[in-house]
């Protein structure tokens, strides 16, 4: 039986979260960290990567889907005492429309879990300095959609967006979450999400030194998914070519990375910067499932979810059951996680996920 102990980096301190004990890659008692799909169909922008809500594709479900606020803080209620160290209001559509996240920072901040939240960077409803006076306190990261160094990238990817108010409300959000850090309150981590493909590629190191000059800590790369036909000429993953272009970009953005400083000191985290295989080399192993046995999502319907997997949430994997009816705990504990867990390597969906591959190759 393995044993291990793990630990979450506290940003801006040298301290380290304690993570529960995982027994056989599994936690006991529980999810570390939960996602909630809260509003997959809400948004106001129509990123061309982004399945819901893209131009080319069907758009938004009508009417949308929300999850009740209710059905989360009584999740949340349920969890008490339990594992669960980290809350994500979704990573559909834009989290900042949701009715019920006020009330989840509240609860956050009362119970202790730290919320990770991703958004696309146009802070809608209160304004940057606004949404950063409620989260900032409560978030261990911030992740921002961010996919071009200039405005005609960014603006063409993810289309509403206006790349100078982006930037003006990037800088507003960092300094009320430094002035609540030098208050004593804890130091919330802002980061860039970038989903690499052919029309950005070329930008990337430049995304690096942007968030450096901005004070973005850290730059996580995901490779593009092209589950819309329209997408698939733009997969980096897609011939020799793209993945030659890709690897010259990893070599850049380190160099970035390891000479734009920080404003306040320090290098820019730069992640999932991976090279794939020479051709002719042999595509990496696929490695142990990274969410299974360690994370849970609940969808907007109330369903349990295993993973972020798009199958999981169509039910592919299997049936999990539902937090309307049962405690995650129950399910937690349930006869179907426990089969999935068992046998995943052999699942032809776990088999070919990107997810298990470094930097999301396949």
């Amino acid at each position: 039986m393995s044993v291990i102990a793990e630990g979450l980096s506290i940003p801006g301190t040298r301290r380290m979260m304690p993570l529960p004990m995982r027994v056989d890659g599994v936690e006991e008692g529980g999810p570390w960290r939960m996602t909630f799909v809260t509003s997959p169909d809400d948004c106001n922008l129509a990123c061309d990567m982004c399945p819901g809500h893209s131009p080319l594709g069907p758009g938004p479900r009508r009417p949308p889907r929300r999850l009740d606020a209710g059905l989360v803080l009584a999740v949340l209620a349920e969890r008490a005492g339990s594992p669960l160290r980290e809350v994500i209001p979704s990573t559909m559509g834009e989290p900042l429309l949701w009715s019920g996240l006020a009330a989840l920072a509240s609860a956050c901040a009362a119970a202790g879990p730290r919320l990770n939240v991703t958004t696309n960077g146009t802070f809608p409803g209160r304004g940057a300095r606004g949404w950063a006076a409620l989260l900032a306190p409560v978030t261990r990261d911030l992740k921002l959609s961010w996919n071009g160094a200039t405005a005609a990238t960014a603006e063409r990817l993810m289309a509403g967006l206006r790349f100078e108010e982006a930037v003006a409300a990037v800088r507003e959000f960092l300094e009320v979450r430094d002035a609540v850090a030098a208050a004593g309150g804890s130091r919330c981590r802002v980061s860039f999400q970038v989903t690499a493909q052919e029309e950005n590629v070329a930008e990337l190191p430049e995304i690096v030194r942007l968030a450096a000059r901005l004070g973005v800590e850290r730059v996580k790369l995901n490779h593009l998914q092209p589950r819309l036909p329209g997408l698939s000429a733009r997969a980096l993953s897609r011939d020799e070519a793209g993945r030659a272009r890709w690897n010259e970009a990893v070599r850049r953005c380190r160099a970035a990375a390891a000479e734009a400083e920080l404003p306040g000191g320090g290098r820019v985290l730069l992640e999932n910067a991976v090279e794939w295989p020479a051709a002719g080399a042999p595509a990496p192993e696929p490695g142990p499932c990274p969410f299974l046995g360690r994370e849970a999502w609940v969808l907007a319907d109330g369903a349990f979810a295993p993973c972020p997997h798009p199958a999981a949430a169509e039910g592919a994997l299997g049936r999990f059951g539902d937090v309307s009816t049962s405690t995650v705990g129950e399910l937690w504990r349930g006869a179907a996680l426990a089969t999935l867990r068992a046998s995943y390597r052999d699942h032809p969906i776990c088999r070919e996920c990107s997810f298990r591959r470094p930097g999301g190759a396949s």
